[in-house]
């Protein structure tokens, strides 16, 4: 058995010392280095952001180092410029986003979304896990609707927007529902209609191109993968490593099913819709839509099915031990929401929650 490849790519927020988005993007990669071929720094949408971009490895551990040294580098480029940078999933305090990188193609998102594309200003954490092929690709995506709620519950990390507490545990995700492309979608069945749906958001404008196709797991449009999006960026690295962990375990379960023709469970999109929209308010800490049954359920309970579903894809690839620990440690602890609220409780000021999630940036 062939154990699928995994590439992460993970979006930081530059800040300066009041916590405001700092627009050194292009100074702050100049200053760490393009990167090697193991890891790279590039700039995304705004220039506040920088994205740490993994090359495509087996090794769960190995992820976890080069995530490590891109955020290391990261740290020192930015902190040479007297800003820093943070794994959360949108700007906590409440200052201006700043400018966006400007080229032709952002130029264009800019002018047909307008302030959708304004306000997004947002980070996340995306996995790439190898498929064989596009119709095995598009069987996967099918297969898993029901499930990627429960890494966005996982990884919920954006609680504060702009100043604010929205209530949510990831208001990132509501923002980016917004975008005409964005939220879960019927079954698709192959890639020939995969390629049709992609073609009308094309043909009606609601997309540039495949790259904006905002689906919670996609085909990658430059890839041979499936890029789970559903998650926020996670300041602990080990949150970080669990979604990934459980996208490819995700991944390799369904193409299992696929292989022996089970059928993708119905759920329609009205209750797939409600299932992200628990898991986006209340993370870890009330009841989630069971992925099996569709019934609410202790969170705990959820992920109980999630890795009954996934322990063969997880042990397999010498994953279920840490994916266990893991989800022990978040159900006693809290997600990365509940540690940004315990800090604003500690400290009562949110300039005081960046310094935190700063410095658990590591």
């Amino acid at each position: 058995m062939t154990i699928r490849q995994l590439g992460v790519e993970e979006e930081l927020i530059l800040v300066d010392q009041d916590g405001a988005p700092a627009p050194l993007a292009t100074e702050v990669i100049a200053g760490g280095g393009t990167g090697t071929d193991d890891v790279a720094l590039v700039r995304e949408f705004f220039l506040a952001q920088v994205e740490v971009v993994t090359a495509p490895t087996r090794s769960l551990a190995e992820i976890g180092r080069r995530l490590q040294h891109g955020r290391s580098t990261l740290r020192a480029a930015a902190e040479a410029l007297g800003v820093r940078a943070v794994a959360v999933g949108g700007p906590v305090v409440d200052a201006p986003n700043g400018p966006r990188v400007r080229d032709e193609r952002f130029d264009g998102i800019s002018r047909v979304h307008a302030g959708i594309a304004d306000d997004s200003l947002m980070c996340a954490v995306q996995v790439h896990v190898e498929v064989e092929s596009r119709d095995e690709g598009v069987g996967v995506v099918d297969r898993v609707r029901p499930w990627v709620p429960l890494l966005l519950a996982i990884s919920a990390n954006s609680p504060y927007w702009h100043g604010r507490d929205t209530g949510f545990a990831s208001w990132r995700s509501q923002v980016w529902g917004q975008w005409p492309s964005a939220g879960p979608t019927e079954l698709l069945g192959d890639a020939a209609a995969y390629d049709a749906l992609t073609a009308q958001m094309l043909h009606t404008g609601a997309i540039a191109d495949a790259g904006l196709l905002n689906l919670p797991v996609r085909l990658s449009a430059r890839y041979p993968t499936v890029e789970y999006r559903v998650a926020d960026a996670c300041t602990s690295l080990q949150d970080a490593l669990v979604v990934a962990a459980l996208s490819r375990a995700l991944t390799e379960t369904a193409a299992r099913e696929l292989r022996r023709g089970v059928a993708p469970a119905p759920w329609r999109v009205d209750q797939l819709r409600v299932a992200g929209w628990r898991a986006a308010r209340f993370g870890l800490a009330e009841r989630l839509l069971d992925p099996v049954d569709g019934s609410p359920v202790p969170a705990r309970a959820a992920l109980d099915t999630l890795v009954r579903h996934t322990a063969g894809a997880l042990d397999d690839a010498g994953d279920l031990a840490l994916v266990t620990d893991a989800l022990a440690r978040l159900c006693e602890g809290g997600t990365g929401a509940d540690r940004q609220r315990r800090s604003f409780d500690r400290h009562g000021d949110l300039v005081a929650v960046v310094d935190d999630l700063a410095r658990a940036t590591s």
